[in-house]
């Protein structure tokens, strides 16, 4: 009997009916020889502080390094604390009674570093001993199914992979649990979550916000000289910029008294732009956000969808290359866009002419190739999914089309003793730009097209303005920029030598980026603003105590990530690396614990029960600030949300005044008073009923 987990029920279903496991069972399917269990995402979590016999959030703990981390079914939140969550145990369940029926394990999950980490914790954890192998598949076509099937890979292959992710996972946690808990014990109040990657990017959008917010605007001019030649009228501006308004109106005066240009100079020259390489997932992300005004993790989370709709090969790819043997499909994928009614036309025109192959180099595709779309047409989708759908069949066709070929005229005029410029450039061969149409922006200065000057002539002038400008601040970063960023963290330091070694460093990987930036919104550091991220009060008060400490350095975090790719290169032995990552989480700890910070807080009362902390407020919860209370409150009772001016008055009268809208187990709603009784336990108290009148 052979066992296949896969990541998710869905993707479990679409293998089972390949391999003819179709009967039906209680968490896995079976027949033919197999048995089909799944994962629901990450079932087995890093134990918390207090399984190493930790007391959380006290300054003599710290830093908190485990020797060992354990490992524990995913935890949901409780009434008190957190508890295993039940539907995991159940799962774990059925998962351990596959394994042992069966002689050897294929493993299914998605094929990537959290995929391989998902299975490895299971694994372990169930001290599973079987042999497996690796289904490694880059799209959930039938086809590439059958085909990843007859092509089973040893399990060790990956076991660097594993070790990468594992190291990933333990950095988190040393780094996220030793940080919070250091910043949040120095702070006395409320719990300041940072971490690893976290930080570094909530410091670029509240550096990038302050220098805006900062910016003073400088002044300047320039002229603008309208004149003609051949008929056509068209505009050029003075290549030398006035700080000065006086200076700038001296030149307009010579200007005018001149009374015509003369050309300089005229250079034309043919452009040639290259087709866009085809997406990775951040540059997906980027562009949808652009376009479509999606988030990363909207993005993400629709071509994950498209995935396993088998339309479009795995999304959390970070590279933007396909392998030679992917390429030889191409003619017949671009074909088949021949049918889908927005790309037809264009599809039909590359029928039959050589493909470009600037997205082609086997030794730049890591596990997986860029984004493309499968040999499957799509059916229904939602219009966000088409969207995104389209973007990728799109930029497919680009990536595969010919150049942009333009002619590019730059013409120099003088006139008063000032220079003049104006470029126009004239579409030869529009290639990949016909895709969509699209039409590329030029500058303020650029002109559509220019007649034809000759050096030497004469233009008449028919008129001059003066042009009053400011410089302008860095904008705002949107999750299109902020991704950029992400993605190129090396690329803005001023240190030639570690620049160069951090080339290409980012923070994060394309399948964590959307994650991060999710939990900085949940976390209410940032909020969004039409497009822009803004930091809150909380965020620029955490950015201000860390923004020259360790835990904020994205140089640091930049070689984090790439000493991660060479645990998985098989470079790089990941027990150094988790050495330096606890000398790190050590240096951190002892930073953040000598720091003041002060945040802004709304409500707050003492604490009835020790009387010498006072209640702080959460969004799930609220709590005494002193470590050795257990008073805790949580927020939601009876599906009802409490506020903070209702926990307020719980907390000071031991009452609140009748709250309506609780639900009870039978869905029912109900109206109460909440009481805290003597062991400080949160109760109901009923109106009591009015007599009914009698007849």
């Amino acid at each position: 009997m052979i066992a296949l987990i896969a990541e998710k029920p869905s993707v479990a279903k679409d293998i089972a009916r390949i391999i003819g496991a179709t009967g039906r069972n209680d968490g896995y399917l079976s027949g033919n020889g197999y048995m089909v269990t799944w994962a629901f995402g990450h079932l087995i979590q890093l134990a918390m502080p207090e399984a190493y016999g930790v007391a959380n959030f006290r300054r003599e703990s710290l830093p908190i390094l485990p020797p060992d981390f354990q490992l524990i079914p995913r935890q949901v939140k409780a009434e008190k604390g957190y508890k295993a969550d039940p539907g995991v145990l159940k799962q774990l369940k059925v998962i351990k009674e596959v394994f042992d029926r069966c002689d050897r394990i294929i493993v299914a999950t998605d094929a990537g570093r959290e995929g391989e980490l998902i299975f490895r914790y299971i694994f372990h954890y169930l001290n599973c001993r079987k042999p497996f192998v690796r289904l490694w598949i880059s799209s959930l076509t039938d086809k590439a199914i059958r085909e990843g099937l007859d092509n089973l890979q040893p399990g060790e292959r990956y076991d660097n992979l594993y070790l990468s992710a594992k190291s990933r996972s333990e950095a988190d946690w040393l780094i996220g649990i030793n940080a919070t808990q250091a910043l949040s014990v120095a702070a006395g109040q409320g719990v300041f979550s940072l971490g690893r990657v976290q930080t570094p990017t909530l410091v670029m959008i509240c550096s990038r916000y302050l220098e805006n917010k900062n910016f003073v605007p400088a002044k300047f001019w320039q002229l603008k000289a309208a004149t003609a030649s051949g008929g056509i009228n068209f505009t050029a501006q003075s290549t030398a910029k006035w700080e000065q308004q006086p200076e700038a109106i001296a030149v307009l005066q010579r200007v005018k008294d001149a009374g015509q240009l003369v050309v300089k100079s005229v250079e034309r020259k043919e452009a040639c732009q290259e087709p866009p390489l085809l997406y990775d997932l951040t540059t997906l992300q980027k562009e949808a956000n652009t376009k479509l005004n999606f988030s990363a993790d909207k993005t993400l989370s629709i071509a994950q969808s498209l995935y396993e709709k088998k339309v479009m090969s795995y999304p959390r790819t970070g590279s933007r290359y396909i392998p030679e043997d992917v390429f030889d499909e191409m003619p017949e994928r671009v074909a088949l866009l021949g049918q889908y009614p927005r790309f037809a036309g264009y599809a039909a025109g590359l029928d039959g002419t050589p493909l470009n192959r600037r997205s082609v180099n086997d030794g730049k595709v890591t596990d997986h190739h860029a984004l493309i779309i499968t040999e499957n047409l799509p059916g229904e989708l939602s219009k966000d999914e088409r969207a995104v759908y389209e973007l990728v069949a799109g930029r497919m066709l680009e990536a595969f089309s010919g150049k942009c070929v333009k002619d590019v005229t730059t013409a120099l005029l003088s006139g008063g003793d000032t220079d003049f410029t104006v470029k126009g450039s004239v579409m030869k061969e529009a290639g990949w730009r016909a895709v969509f149409g699209e039409q590329e922006t030029g500058g303020d200065e650029e002109a559509a097209s220019l007649p034809p000057l000759q050096e030497g002539e004469y233009l008449p002038l028919s008129g001059v303005d003066l042009l009053e400008k400011q410089t302008k601040p860095k904008p705002l970063h949107t999750e299109s920029s902020l991704l950029a960023a992400m993605e190129n963290a090396g690329r803005e330091l001023e240190d030639a030598e570690l620049k160069a070694s951090l080339k290409d460093a980012g923070i994060g990987t394309p399948a964590t980026r959307a994650a991060i930036i999710e939990t900085l919104f949940a976390r209410q550091y940032i909020v969004r603003e039409k497009k822009n991220l803004v930091p809150t009060d909380k965020g620029l008060a955490v950015y201000k105590i860390v923004k020259d400490k360790k835990i904020a350095d994205v140089e640091m975090t930049g070689m984090w990530e790439t000493a991660l790719a060479k645990i998985e290169a098989g470079s790089m032995d990941a027990d150094t690396f988790r050495k330096g990552i606890e000398v790190y989480a050590t240096q951190i700890t002892a930073e953040l614990l000598s720091v003041q910070l002060s945040v802004a807080t709304g409500e707050t009362c003492p604490c009835p029960k020790c009387g010498s902390g006072r209640i702080l407020f959460y969004p799930k919860v609220a709590k005494c600030s002193n470590v050795d209370c257990t008073l805790t409150i949580f927020r939601n009772k009876c599906d009802k949300q409490l506020s903070d001016k209702q926990i307020v008055e719980l907390v000071t009268k031991r009452k609140t005044g009748l709250i309506k809208g609780f639900k009870g187990k039978n869905g029912k709603a109900f109206d109460a008073s909440l009481v805290l009784d003597e062991q400080f336990n949160v109760g109901f108290s009923f109106p009591e009923k009015k007599a009914k009148p009698k007849k």
